[in-house]
């Protein structure tokens, strides 16, 4: 089964190496990487968050867990420095910060991330919009595996292949030891 076309079309529209990688269906970063038999580390699980009313996407490595305190202080300092309110939107005027970070449901995920399989959505935010942020512990990493959309095909790729399909990219240190 091939990826997502919307995916393909990304890739050769900015000419970036990858590399598939066919397995058994798993349904978490964690199973993908006893299955494929490889640290953890360098598997990066995508995670879809809900800062306020605002939805971005994550990135961190399999064998961390979201830390939301450091992932919000990320984002405010993102969003303050470099002024992102034409790219994040914020509902509630006058406020500066965003307070609160939460996982999307996934009739959210559903609606919204077509073609998608739930738990499977690849890291890549500039399809649907959305800003990508990645913990600097997967760009560490001369290789990573990331998420097609699909339960039993993944990608593998440079990290700084990130940077260039994601111009907006944010790295921070936001993930603690699970």
């Amino acid at each position: 089964m091939p990826i997502l076309k919307k995916l393909q079309k990304f890739f050769e529209d900015n000419k970036v190496k990858y590399e598939t990688i066919q397995h058994k269906i798993v349904f978490t970063a964690y199973d993908k990487a006893a299955t494929l038999k490889i640290a953890e580390k360098i598997i990066g699980k995508t995670l879809v968050v809900k800062l306020d009313k605002s939805i971005v996407l994550v990135l961190i490595p399999a064998n961390k867990n979201l830390d939301k305190k450091k992932f919000l202080q990320t984002v405010n300092k993102w969003k303050n420095s470099q002024e992102r309110l034409s790219v994040i939107s914020r509902v509630k005027r006058g406020s500066s910060r965003y307070s609160r970070a939460d996982f999307v449901k996934e009739a959210w995920m559903k609606k919204n991330l077509k073609g998608v399989k739930i738990g499977s959505v690849p890291p890549f935010g500039a399809l649907w919009k959305l800003p990508t942020f990645i913990d600097r512990g997967l760009m560490q990493n001369k290789k990573i595996i990331v998420s097609s959309g699909d339960y039993k095909i993944s990608l593998k790729m440079n990290p700084a292949i990130l940077k260039k399909l994601i111009p907006d990219l944010v790295s921070g240190n936001f993930s603690k030891t699970r």
